[in-house]
């Protein structure tokens, strides 16, 4: 069977090897039928303390690795724009 993945955006990096993804769903109200979104929040394991907040990352589910992690960040996707012009700024320039 083969294991559940999602996609959504770092909230929050401040844990070691942890992180806070955020996933959005469209959701269709039962009555109304108005669609709105609702968020989803997952902790996620990052071995290497890759993610930065805003960055889209793809996680998928794992054993349970504490209390409420039981996801692990597979992917960057996309890499925030703040995190881009850090890194920019970072380097010497010549």
């Amino acid at each position: 069977m083969p294991k559940a993945s999602k996609v959504g955006v770092v909230k929050s990096n401040k844990m070691n090897k942890t992180v806070v993804v955020a996933v959005e769903r469209l959701v269709q109200h039962p009555m109304y039928q108005r669609t709105f979104k609702k968020t989803s929040t997952f902790m996620a394991h990052d071995e290497e303390n890759r993610c930065q907040i805003g960055d889209r990352v793809r996680i998928v589910e794992s054993r349970p690795l504490s209390k409420r992690k039981h996801w692990r960040v597979t992917e960057i996707i996309q890499r925030s724009a703040l995190y881009e012009e850090t890194a920019e700024a970072g380097t010497p320039e010549s």
